[in-house]
Order: structure tokens, then sequence, then C-alpha cells
């Protein structure tokens, strides 16, 4: 009895350090509910959302999940750091991926594509596997990634 006790105490441990693990970053489903809800930001007021997104207002910034955009010119309209202004288009991901060129080449309106790339989690160096959904509303390219 003692010893099922102590088993049940080592995984319910376990399984609370995982999910405490897991819980420190955003997920597939998290990122891409939130790339829905900046859609849905955007229609209804597009130079609003764009600064609740560069804001991280109204839930637009949730660990490291977080939208960002870019305009017809291919500059960011909205991210979380000193990016706006900047080109998304230009940009490379730290493997020398063309990350921006991808993003606005899989972006059509209505729908949602993956793209993949290597980029360092917020607060650190070291690049790790990255995944955004991008789609695009109104006349921006809005993307939330998600760590792998």
């Amino acid at each position: 009895m003692l010893r099922h006790l102590a088993l049940v105490s080592v995984v319910a441990f376990l399984g609370s350090v995982g999910s405490a693990a897991a819980a420190e970053y955003g997920t597939p489903a998290e990122a891409k509910a939130m790339l829905e809800k900046a859609v849905a930001a955007v229609k209804a007021d597009k130079a609003r959302a764009l600064v609740m997104f560069t804001k991280g207002e109204s839930g637009f910034k949730d660990r490291d999940l977080y939208p960002y955009c870019g305009g017809p010119d291919g500059n960011f309209t909205a991210h979380p750091t000193l990016l706006v202004g900047k080109s998304l288009k230009e940009l490379k991901d730290k493997a020398g991926k063309p990350l921006g060129e991808e993003v606005y080449a899989v972006a059509r309106d209505g729908s949602l594509a993956e793209v993949a790339y290597m980029w360092p989690r917020p607060g650190q160096t070291e690049p790790v596997a990255k995944v955004a959904f991008v789609t695009k509303v109104d006349d921006q390219v809005c993307a939330v990634g998600y760590y792998k």
C-alpha cells in the first residue's frame, strides 16, 4: 500500500512538472486561436488592432505568442519589439532562410499557411525550431508563431 502511494505521488509530480513546462510556452492551437482573434481585430478596426498587437494589449501577448503583421510595402506594421517600420519581407531567420519572403509568398486571405524557421525564444540567443501560422487580412500579412 505504501509503495503504491509512493508510485502515485511520483507519477503525479512528474505529470505536474510536464504540464508546468508546457504552460511556459504557447501551443500550436493557442497560436492558431490568437491569429484568428487577430484577423477579427484587423477586420473590425485595422489601425486599433495594429496598435494592440504592438503593445501586447487585449490578450495579444501570451507568454511567447504574439501576432505580427506587415503591410503592402513589406515593412512591419505591428510587432511587440522595435521592428515596426523595418522590413518584414527582407527578414531572414538565424540560419539565413528568407523568412519574410516566404511569409509573404504563402499568405492568402481566408486561409492559414505554415512557415517553419529557426529563431531564439524570447530572452535567449540560441535559435530553435519555430512555426508561424500566416494569413492575409485586408492589406496586412499577419502571423503568430509558436516554438516546437
